[in-house]
């Protein structure tokens, strides 16, 4: 890192790391590139361990998955991982994370889109929420899915291929205009 790039607490989203089975080992050195506050569980800890990372928090009710020094608990109460994570980042001034997970819970983490920015990686692809009026460039033939129902969907630069998956038409942009307050986006990450 050249001595003019100065990385402030917080400038980089965090990383909240709830499962690696199929993640990409380079898509998981580029999200830790910049030094972010890493927060898991215990599970999940020992493996990030293995690799040589270095974990901030883990969220456990006790001492297990601490396995480096200086590693903080955070108590999960009656919360699920995701949300007690989410809950710090939010009342810490976070104003993004990057959360990688075997299985998403959309329901859950739906309740903290419009609060955090917030990008799901699971296996290959990327997730992430939008609100109406989106518009993205992409290069032709790239796919998107729709994750969750939707009302009053409209479309430009994208055909129909399956009840949930499109793909771009041209090179250019693409929008979506919809309903309900988020969708949820998938993008394949190859």
């Amino acid at each position: 890192m050249s001595s003019h790039h100065i990385v402030r607490e917080k400038q980089e989203p965090a990383l909240l790391v709830l499962g690696l089975d199929h993640f990409p080992e380079e898509l998981l050195g580029q999200l830790l590139e910049w030094s972010p506050t890493v927060i898991t569980t215990p599970h999940t800890a020992e493996k990030l361990n293995m690799r040589g990372i270095k974990v901030d928090w883990v969220i456990s009710k006790g001492e297990e998955g601490i396995v480096q020094s200086d590693v903080k608990l955070m108590p999960p109460g009656d919360n699920t991982w995701a949300a007690t994570a989410l809950n710090y980042l939010i009342a810490n001034h976070y104003p993004a994370v990057n959360v990688i997970t075997d299985e998403p819970a959309f329901d859950d983490l739906l309740n903290y889109t419009g609060k955090i920015d917030l990008v799901i990686f699971q296996g290959h692809q990327k997730i992430y929420a939008v609100s109406s009026g989106f518009s993205k460039w992409k290069p032709a033939g790239d796919e998107i899915r729709v994750l969750n129902s939707t009302k009053g969907l409209n479309y430009t630069g994208l055909e129909q291929t399956d009840p949930d998956s499109f793909k771009t038409t041209h090179d250019g942009f693409f929008t979506l205009s919809f309903e309900q307050a988020f969708l949820w986006l998938a993008e394949g990450l190859d």
